[in-house]
């Protein structure tokens, strides 16, 4: 996810509209790239569990985590993209997980207090419109001692991958929305003292923000869809007349070359692996 307004209402259309649903079109792509972060956020889920996921998009992380919590837990994912949340509820149906789906803003749902020992998320946090406030419902979501386990992304100076698109394709495509750093968006917890900041203002305690590299990976054949649908350049490729879509995927084929290797396409996920206590 890489939005760069913090309009709430902005927000929402733009992920129920075309990032949402190309999302969406990308999903099984996503699902295997993102696939080594999963243990990471599953891995205090035990039997009977009740798990909040933040930002779940389309259920990956929900799904895994509703199999560990078992019959006796509950899972809940909640995201604002009408589209994505739909596909989770179809992926929970078609793999017989049941997990809950609940299509709302995170930061002001009228959660019911205290109902969750576990919030995660896999980058789903970085695009409150107000951090602080957003954080401190969550927190009033937990129950007393409940953990918070969070992925975010690091900077994008160590995560050249995420920006090869736009800045390759920039120059055919003015309407490339620019990064605010300092705004909502893929990168805005860049700052581990950000992080700390907002999470120790909306109340939360025992904070530790870890350094996390992970080697993630695709079918190289899947390049090409990944980055006529996702981040700044998907959003904005279907506005573009045939020729310059032409361009635009030419330069990107080459962009993209130094991350293929063989048959696959890798990189390093640069993050955060955020943890606190309710």
């Amino acid at each position: 996810m890489t939005a760069e307004r913090g309009d709430a209402e902005a927000l929402k259309a733009l992920w129920s509209g075309v990032a949402g649903r190309n999302w969406v079109a990308a999903q099984d792509v996503l699902d295997g790239l993102f696939k080594p972060f999963e243990p990471l956020l599953a891995e205090p889920v035990g039997p009977g569990a009740h798990v909040l996921d933040v930002g779940c998009g389309t259920g990956a992380t929900t799904v895994a985590a509703a199999r560990r919590a078992g019959p006796e837990g509950s899972c809940v994912g909640v995201d604002i993209a009408e589209p994505m949340i739909e596909a989770a509820r179809a992926r929970a149906e078609r793999e017989g997980v049941p997990a809950r789906f609940v299509q709302a803003d995170a930061g002001t749902h009228a959660f019911e207090p205290a109902g969750f020992d576990l919030v995660i998320s896999r980058f789903g946090v970085m695009f409150f419109d107000d951090f602080a406030a957003a954080f401190a419902n969550l927190r009033r979501a937990a129950r007393p001692g409940a953990e918070l386990r969070l992925i975010v992304w690091r900077g994008p100076e160590e995560n050249p991958f995420m920006t090869t698109a736009e800045r390759a394709a920039g120059p055919l495509l003015p309407n490339l929305p620019p990064r605010d750093p300092n705004a909502p968006g893929q990168f805005a917890f860049a700052r581990a003292d950000r992080v700390r900041g907002v999470l120790e203002e909306s109340g939360w305690t025992g904070i530790t923000v870890e350094p996390l590299d992970v080697p993630c990976a695709m079918p190289a054949q899947e390049m090409e869809r990944y980055f006529t649908l996702l981040g700044p350049v998907g959003r904005v490729l279907h506005e573009v007349d045939e020729p310059t879509r032409a361009r635009v995927v030419e330069v990107l084929r080459t962009a993209f070359t130094p991350y293929v290797q063989g048959a696959e396409v890798r990189f390093t996920a640069a993050c955060w692996l955020v943890r606190a206590s309710a």
